[in-house]
């Protein structure tokens, strides 16, 4: 389908601003607060991104601050003690977490190896890769590594914005003229605040379920909903079966 944006380069904040392995904790805080993000891409030599520092990695920081050497083993075996023995972070442990409370730099707070996403994959992709990572941002990087931008879950919600007329004129052009062509069938589009209606009388109304699962993937579109009834064939009397919300699971 043409002329949205069904790639994460469409909707990406390409101004980004990043750190070095070295940056210390002063400074990481200081970034987060002025670009009011809640997480830095760190990156090293022309800008591969090789982790992720975030606010979570920041105050674990502070979750050992009481203890006189966070890597002494009492508060380590108190901490495992509230936590039932579990570890934290992809199984590192509370040892390794302690260690890393000791970090006062990039590279040893971030998050490593840090999930990205290209610029080419599909902002379903992207959501994916946020909803099991339990991320709310992920850098983009090109095929070698480089950081190209930053996309968040409210960019990849900017295609709900889209104008009620315009995702009409996407659904006409790219849904109805392809499976219900005039005049075999007679169909209206009406779009309000994202859901679609589509109305009228269609020769084959099995198609309806392709043409629900076709309209759904239209960028913007919220639900669809339909309002059919079968056109006969010609010298055919129209009965007075009608199919209402078809389509749906």
């Amino acid at each position: 389908m043409h002329g949205t944006p069904h790639i994460v380069s469409d909707v990406m904040t390409t101004t980004v601003v990043s750190v070095g392995r070295g940056a210390p904790f002063k400074e990481i805080v200081r970034l987060m607060r002025d670009w009011r993000v809640s997480a830095l891409p760190v990156v090293e030599g022309e800008g591969r991104v090789v982790g992720v520092v975030s606010e979570a990695d920041l105050l674990r920081r502070e979750e050992f601050r009481d203890a006189e050497d966070v890597r002494d083993a009492e508060a380590v075996r108190d901490a495992e003690a509230v936590r039932g023995g579990q570890g934290v972070r992809g199984g590192q442990g509370v040892r390794g977490a302690a260690a890393e409370a000791g970090a006062l730099t990039a590279g040893g707070l971030m998050t490593a190896p840090a999930l990205t996403v290209r610029p080419g994959a599909t902002l379903a992709q992207a959501a994916r890769i946020m909803a099991r990572g339990g991320v709310k941002r992920l850098p983009v990087v090109d095929e070698v590594g480089v950081l190209q931008g930053v996309v968040s879950r409210a960019d990849l919600l900017k295609v709900f914005l889209r104008d009620d007329e315009e995702i009409a004129e996407e659904v006409r052009r790219e849904v109805v003229s392809y499976l219900f062509p005039a005049p075999a069938s007679l169909l209206r589009v009406v779009v309000r605040d994202g859901v679609v209606t589509l109305a009228g009388r269609i020769r084959d109304t099995s198609l309806v379920p392709v043409a629900a699962r076709l309209v759904r993937a239209v960028e913007g579109v919220v639900d669809v909903d339909f309002d059919l009834s079968p056109r006969p064939a010609a010298g055919v009397a129209a009965g007075p079966e009608r199919t209402s919300g078809a389509g749906r699971p």
